[in-house]
């Protein structure tokens, strides 16, 4: 279980976010989500596959079974945070979000 409570934590921050903010973002309680994160208790199945999701990240990976995801750079953290950070935008604001993002590297190109 201290690999799980771990890997939960380790992601939280590489996705730039609060053990809180994960908790909402997999639909659980604060208090809930932060026994998980702090190795008091495990999830059920279902709990950690709507954790897993909400990281980007499989079940393999936060029970330690796999180590995919030890080996990442700044760069795809940065692309995790924006990748979650989309998932949480309104339509309307992701297209603009879009627009400024393609701008930036229009000018970074020139």
């Amino acid at each position: 279980m201290d690999i799980f409570a771990r890997r939960l934590r380790e992601r939280a921050e590489q996705l730039g976010i609060s053990n809180a903010e994960a908790g909402r973002r997999a639909g659980l309680d604060e208090r809930r989500y932060a026994h998980y994160a702090n190795g008091r208790r495990e999830p059920d199945l279902a709990t950690l596959v709507r954790i897993a999701e909400a990281l980007a990240t499989s079940p393999n990976y936060l029970l330690g079974v796999t180590s995919e995801g030890e080996k990442r750079t700044s760069r795809s953290d940065l692309v995790d945070r924006l990748q979650q950070a989309a998932k949480a935008m309104p339509d309307e604001e992701l297209r603009r979000f879009c627009i400024q993002a393609e701008a930036i590297a229009r000018d970074i190109e020139k």
